[in-house]
């Protein structure tokens, strides 16, 4: 089902538009601040979309900006699956969040207030230790 949507979105072009965008942003940073791009898009991208949907949309666009920059795309590789896992400031960004999200009582502010920090910790942990690990 992941696949399908990946392919559609290859189809309508969003894909493509994504990989503009981002590759726009990042275009003349080292590879630091693009891995800490690729984390930031891809978490941000798994708060409206399933993690393996994420994944499959963005792995191609990870793999293309590390291949831009001449290095290794191992890390960036790394650093969707850490992204695609970071779906913590929706209710909407994962099926378990979703579950609890009626029966819980809970709001979709409280998935903000304790999700973004969260998120930002993924962040800022994913651009120190994933280059220490995969090396560029």
């Amino acid at each position: 089902a992941m696949i399908a949507l990946s392919d559609a979105l290859e189809k309508t072009g969003a894909s493509e538009l994504y990989a503009r965008v981002f590759l726009s942003l990042f275009s003349g940073l080292g590879p630091a601040y693009v891995l800490s791009g690729v984390i930031l898009l891809t978490s941000i991208s798994t708060h409206v979309l399933s993690n393996n949907a994420t994944a499959i949309l963005l792995l191609p666009i990870a793999i293309s900006a590390a291949q831009g920059l001449g290095v290794d795309p191992k890390p960036f590789i790394i650093a969707v699956c850490f992204g695609a896992s970071a779906c913590f400031a929706t209710p909407i960004g994962y099926q378990t969040n979703l579950l609890v999200y009626g029966p819980g009582g809970y709001r979709f502010s409280d998935y903000l207030k304790l999700g973004m920090p969260l998120n930002l910790l993924v962040l800022i942990m994913g651009s120190l230790f994933i280059p220490l690990l995969w090396p560029f």
